[in-house]
């Protein structure tokens, strides 16, 4: 049987100029500018951010994944920030912006920018493209779709599954904003709401779904040959620079191999039970239950990391499992 989610509540010219560089400037990163980072200039979690120039001065390069000039951004300590930093360099808002993919211009869901980028990803920022207005036949209690968001207020579907109530609606793909559903505009609403939204939806009614398509350039009809330069990393780097919702970025060691499973575990645990997607979320409460020696332990550490949610018992013991199967090696 699906479980709900319960949410508590809580009582310009030149200096574009500046911001796009020359393809071949990416060749010569100079690799040494993480090495000007100290941890101590970022803060803690849950305080405001640090002035300006404290904070990290990494810096970046990205593109339109429709295709533009390179752009370089630094400066930035959460998604908002970025998102704004990218529309600046293109004399774009930051509305436009859909989400972003890390190494590939391609709309790759595996590749999405989470709370985490490798101090050498290239990123790829996808914008609104066309609109559309579907209406759909909800035939099944579960229609099949995964919901994520960009951390800025924007939701987007990241998986169909296969031979779903979405999936014979083939104008409905991967990548598309929902912008409404049956007329009430949800701009703003994060994931876990959006699915909520559609799982209470009548079964047996049609529902009507305003979209709006990422920006695509002709040439992403086809694929690009394999083995080009945007397909993986452009670094083996292992530092990465961590976005939080909440308090300004740290630069960190990526996760281990045993983190690295653990989050995935515990994200194909969020779909299943609540049909979003959410790295950071996932990330967090494997932190959260790292050091934990029971279920009891863990529930209160979540509760304590993350008092905006109201897990199920359910879902708290199967996470505290995935976790402690991660830690025996057992997958």
């Amino acid at each position: 049987m699906p479980l709900g989610l319960r949410v508590k509540k809580k009582n310009k010219s030149k200096e574009v100029s500046s911001k796009l560089v020359d393809s071949d400037e990416i060749a010569n990163r100079a690799s040494g500018s993480a090495g000007k980072v100290s941890s101590s200039a970022n803060g803690a979690a849950g305080l405001p951010p640090p002035p300006v120039n404290l904070r990290p001065k990494l810096v970046f390069h990205t593109q339109l994944a429709h295709g533009s000039p390179t752009g370089r951004i630094e400066g930035f300590t959460n998604v908002k920030e970025l998102y704004s930093k990218i529309a600046e360099a293109f004399l774009i808002t930051p509305e436009e912006i859909l989400f972003c993919t890390l190494n590939t211009h391609k709309i790759d869901m595996d590749k999405l920018l989470g709370g985490q980028i490798g101090l050498e990803d290239f990123i790829f920022a996808h914008v609104k493209g066309t609109k559309k207005e579907v209406e759909v036949l909800k035939s099944e209690d579960a229609l099949g779709l995964t919901i994520t968001d960009n951390g800025a207020g924007v939701a987007f579907i990241k998986r169909i599954k296969e031979e779903s109530t979405i999936d014979k609606v083939k104008v409905i793909n991967v990548g598309d904003h929902i912008e409404a559903i049956n007329g009430k505009n949800i701009v703003g609403s994060r994931h876990y709401e959006v699915a909520k939204m559609l799982k209470e939806l009548e079964k047996g009614q049609p529902f009507t779904l305003k979209l709006i398509e990422p920006l695509k350039a002709f040439e992403m009809i086809e694929p690009r040959a394999r083995g080009g330069k945007t397909e993986g990393k452009i670094s083996t780097g292992r530092e990465t620079l961590r976005l939080r919702s909440k308090g300004p970025a740290t630069v960190e060691e990526m996760p281990s191999v045993f983190e690295e499973k653990a989050i995935k575990k515990v994200d194909d645990l969020l779909e299943s039970y609540m049909g979003i997607r959410d790295i950071e979320l996932a990330a967090t409460m494997v932190e959260a239950g790292r050091d934990k020696k029971n279920p009891d332990e863990f529930a209160v550490a979540l509760d304590e990391a993350l008092g905006d949610f109201a897990f199920p018992d359910e879902f708290v013991f199967d996470v505290w499992g995935a976790i402690g199967d991660a830690k025996q090696g057992r997958f």
